[in-house]
Parts: structure tokens; sequence; C-alpha cells
């Protein structure tokens, strides 16, 4: 009667059911991200080189330019006369020389003859030498009035696109005034600058060097670009590690992309996103992102599932997000479970009922 009495056992609880995914190494392309600026590859300022009254733009705003193309006629009168007296004083000197070398001609005979005296002989010398120092100094004049009379010619140092006029005709240009007249800037190919930390730039030229990022020439990387309205631009180009420099400050280095720009789209100062096209990992873990958590350190942890269908709380390393998952560097070896749904019933320890969910990303 005492055992009829006895009260049943409660039923032992049913493992708690959990989804996981099993992580499987799978290739998979390599991106970065990276904020930076447009910069004009070429900019040139045009200021006058001689003062004179401007008579004719020759250039419509907002145009393309060649380089060499005239763009401005400052009145070229006043250089014109001084280029023809320069000649002049030329032409003078050269005769004055014609007339001294003959004389020395003469003066060499007849010092032979002792018809005259060396002293007259060295005369005729030292005037011939002279002559021909005359014709240097105005052959020098001659070529410096050509130069300013061409200066009158104001002419496009490179070629690219030309903004506004800032003097119109009839204005006073001055020489070597501190004020540009126009800016030509070359827009094809165009500088993209961007930020990173030193030590990414140093993990970059070691991807480099053991081949992992995509090559466009001698220490070059792949390179494509997000604008400002979140489209993708449609040419890739190729990033620089050459000429950077570390802010002391920030610890970081403005490195250099280079990237066409033949529909004149990019302009300088724009607001970009650069994709860097690392390579590909052909041993990539992917873990989805609903799978890790952080612990009170801030460090990427997960619920790994072991062959007795236990689980265990686990730090990994994560380096990037790849669509929805966390790319994995660290903790974690292809073939094992990962709990995705379900953690908030279980703890260390316990025996759980996992089911399989769709396997963690694709190769991107």
């Amino acid at each position: 009667m005492t055992g009829c009495n006895r009260k049943a056992a409660p039923p032992a609880m049913p493992p708690q059911q959990v989804s996981v995914v099993t992580l499987r190494a799978q290739p998979v392309e390599i991106h970065t991200s990276l904020p930076g600026r447009t910069e004009a590859f070429e900019i040139a300022q045009v200021r006058p080189q001689v003062s004179g009254v401007i008579e004719q733009r020759l250039f419509t705003e907002g145009t393309d330019v060649k380089a060499g193309q005239q763009l401005y006629q400052i009145y070229a009168a006043p250089y014109q006369a001084a280029y023809d007296s320069a000649k002049g004083q030329l032409v003078r000197a050269q005769a004055a020389e014609m007339t001294a070398r003959a004389k020395l001609a003469r003066y060499g005979q007849l010092v032979r003859a002792h018809a005259v005296s060396q002293q007259d002989y060295d005369d005729a010398l030292a005037a011939e030498k002279e002559a021909q120092g005359e014709i240097l100094t105005a052959q020098g004049q001659v070529e410096r009035a050509a130069v300013d009379l061409g200066y009158t010619k104001m002419n496009a140092p490179i070629s690219g696109r030309i903004g506004r006029s800032i003097l119109t005709v009839g204005a006073l240009a001055t020489a070597n005034q501190s004020n540009n007249v126009a800016i030509v800037t070359r827009l094809d190919p165009i500088y993209v600058d961007v930020n990173l930390p030193a030590t990414e730039l140093l993990r970059f030229r070691r991807e480099l060097a053991q081949g992992r990022l995509q090559r466009e020439g001698d220490n070059a990387a792949s390179i494509s670009l997000q604008l400002e309205d979140g489209t993708t631009y449609e040419h890739a180009g190729r990033m620089e590690f050459s000429e950077v420099n570390v802010d002391e400050s920030t610890a970081t280095v403005v490195v250099r992309a280079i990237m066409p720009n033949p529909d004149k789209m990019l302009l300088p100062g724009m607001y970009v996103h650069a994709q860097l096209t690392e390579g590909t990992d052909p041993q990539a873990l992917l873990v989805p992102q609903e799978a890790v958590s952080r612990n009170s350190h801030g460090d990427p942890q997960v619920w790994v599932v072991d062959q007795d269908n236990k689980v265990n709380l686990r730090q990994i390393q994560t380096s990037q997000a790849i669509g929805t998952d966390w790319l994995v560097t660290g903790g974690l070896r292809s073939g094992e479970r990962v709990v995705t749904v379900g953690v908030q019933k279980i703890h260390p320890g316990a025996t759980v009922t996992p089911v399989e969910a769709q396997p963690a990303g694709k190769a991107g």
C-alpha cells in the first residue's frame, strides 16, 4: 500500500532544439571599403608673364583645351616694337664686328712688316673681341624681346578642362600677378585619395608581395568606386602605394588610386567609397552574423556544438563582414557546428538537439 501511494517522478526535459550551421571552407572574394575624395591628376593656373591689356579671349569657359592652345591675346604692339629695336641693335653690332675684324686682318699683315706698332695691333684685336661681345649682348636682347612678345599669347600649359575666366577683354593683366586668370584641370585620369591605418597599408603590401591582391602593374591593386549617390562607377582603376606619408596624429596614411575618367563624370572634390579587391581566400570560413554575440570586453563569441551534442561558448576572431556573415580568422575550424537560433535557452555543457540550417554564406 505504501508503494501505491508513492508519486511518480516528473518526466525529464528533452534536449533543447537549436538551429546550427556546419562551417565549410570555401573560396571567398575579399573586399575592403575605404572612404576618400577625388583629386585632379594635373591642375595648372594660367597667369600672365607680361603686363598689358587683354585684347581677346580665345576659349569657351567650361570646355576642353589642348596644351599649347592660345587662351588670351595681350596687346602686343609695345613688345613687337621692343623686339624690332633689339634686332636693329643686333644688326649694328654685327656691322661693327665686321669692321673690327677687317681692321684686325690688315693690322696683322702690317705688324709683320713693322708698318704699325704692336700696340696698334693689340688695340685692333681688343676692338674685334669687344665687337663680338656686343653681338652676344644684342642676341640676348633679341631673345628676351622674342620671349616677351611670345608671352602676349597666353597658352594652355596642359590639356584639360578650363574653368571660368577671371579677367575679361579690356582688363589689365600684370606680369607675375598673384591671382590667376583661369585654371585648367586635367580630369582623365583622376586621383582618388583614401585614408587607411598604417597597419592596413603594411598588410596590403604583404598581400601584394604574396600575390593575393589582383595586380594591374607593378605595386598596384584593382579598385572600384561607389559614388556618393550609391551607384557604382563603371570603370575600374588601380591603387598605388608609393609616395605616402603617415599622419603622426592619427597613424593613418593617404593612399592614392588612379581611376580612368573618360566621360568626365568624376570631378575633383567628390566624396567616394573605394572598394579594394584584395583577392580570393580559398579556405575562408563564414559564420552568420546572428550566431555571433559579444562579451563584456566586446570580443566576438559563438556557441559551438560538439560531437556529443553539447554546447560550449567559444571566443573567436573575425575580420570583416561579407554580406550577412562574418569572415572568421581564428577560433573555428571547418566542419564545426555553430548555433544560430535558440541561444537564449542554452548554457555551457547543456545537451541540445541540433537541426541543420542553411549553410553559412556563399562565396562572393
